[in-house]
């Protein structure tokens, strides 16, 4: 790195971070803006401003690890790699800004300046795009898995009987996850009876039936009995129309009629206590 620009970088940190602060507030978007509070932006652009001055100093580790917490906690704030990326070229103008304000840049040196910056700058913007990335799939991946988990739940609600409210669309892979919480659970949990209940499911086709009788086949295989429920008219119209055999399979129309059921079935009922 050419000497002026280093000398200017790594003894002007205070003024750099003001201006770059000033310049991304005027030109980025509000909203993205107003999502941090005024202490969290300016903490995270001191970081980001000392991540950059880091990478003058030849130590690749000390970068690498500013770097990847910095790339972690944008992505938690929820910051567009657009917006770090253009906050790299606003650093850029900063320091030539700076520069020339300080009479260091001439027309004799000013290309070699301009030059010697993108030399600098290119790689570290390739190696920010790529850490963002990964952090940022990373984020997305365990997101993925928690909302997974929670999209079909066994929720014990009497000794020995269980529910799985069922909610939204169901594809290949969130079946196999019904199926996987729906077997583990209910050997966990010495579970009697199951409840499926498919209430909140808008769309019943051939292969989100298929997949529901699967599940209930096999809790039946593992001791237990299984009810589906929920079964509003327009399923039940589509159920009959796609000709889907049901017989072997205990359905009713209301979560509450299904709870009676399972109350039934493990020689239960619910009676008022006078007081």
């Amino acid at each position: 790195m050419n000497q002026i620009v280093f000398t200017f970088i790594t003894h002007s940190r205070d003024y750099m971070l003001e201006e770059w602060m000033n310049l991304m507030k005027e030109n980025a978007d509000e909203r993205l803006i107003n999502v941090v509070s005024d202490e969290m932006f300016v903490q995270t652009s001191a970081e980001f401003i000392d991540m950059i001055i880091s990478n003058t100093r030849r130590n690749n580790e000390e970068f690498a690890s500013k770097l990847s917490d910095f790339a972690e906690k944008v992505v938690r704030l929820g910051w567009p790699l657009s917006f770090i990326i253009e906050g790299l070229h606003k650093f850029t103008l900063v320091v030539i800004n700076g520069m020339v304000v300080k009479e260091q840049v001439t027309k004799d040196n000013q290309m070699e300046i301009i030059y010697d910056l993108d030399k600098w700058t290119s790689p570290m913007k390739q190696e920010i795009i790529s850490i963002y990335t990964q952090t940022w799939e990373r984020t997305v991946s365990l997101q993925k898995m928690a909302l997974q988990e929670l999209s079909a739940p066994l929720i014990p609600v009497i000794e020995g009987i269980t529910i799985m409210p069922l909610i939204g669309t169901i594809d290949t892979e969130r079946a196999k996850q019904i199926m996987e919480n729906l077997l583990t659970g209910v050997v966990k949990q010495r579970s009697e009876v199951v409840l499926i209940d498919i209430t909140g499911v808008p769309v019943v086709d051939t292969m989100v039936a298929h997949h529901i009788i699967q599940a209930a086949e096999a809790v039946r295989l593992v001791g237990a009995k299984c009810m589906i429920c929920g079964i509003r008219p327009e399923i039940a119209q589509t159920i009959v129309s796609l000709g889907i055999n049901l017989n072997e399979i205990v359905t009713k129309n209301s979560l509450k009629k299904g709870i009676d059921a399972a109350l039934d079935w493990t020689n239960r009922k619910i009676t008022k206590v006078e007081e």
